[in-house]
């Protein structure tokens, strides 16, 4: 490769490492609105598992994606983000502590 590429190369990964590291801050937030919801269940016992609400999130991700990516990429990234959510919000209506 010429230093011309990879100079270009280098930013494209400069812009992809700037992109994770704001979705890392939004899996965050994500995780701790999870959290706070978890504690609303763990109150007043509705159940953590909530079918409706998930095909909900699957449908408007699928609905704003512009692409490239499918839209079988997009629900497989979301069915990732949304078990550990559940994750986080089963742990919290059951009043255990989180950790890394």
């Amino acid at each position: 490769m010429s230093d011309k590429q990879d100079k270009e190369i280098e930013g494209w990964r400069i812009k992809i490492d700037e992109i994770d590291n704001r979705l890392l801050e939004l899996f965050n937030r994500r995780a701790g609105y999870a959290l706070e919801i978890g504690k609303i269940k763990r109150r007043t016992d509705i159940p953590v598992y909530c079918p409706e609400r998930e095909n909900q999130i699957y449908k408007h991700v699928k609905a704003e994606n512009p692409g490239p990516l499918s839209d079988g990429a997009i629900s497989r990234l979301f069915e990732r983000i949304i078990d550990e959510t559940r994750r986080l919000e089963r742990e919290q209506s059951e009043g255990k502590q989180n950790g890394h």
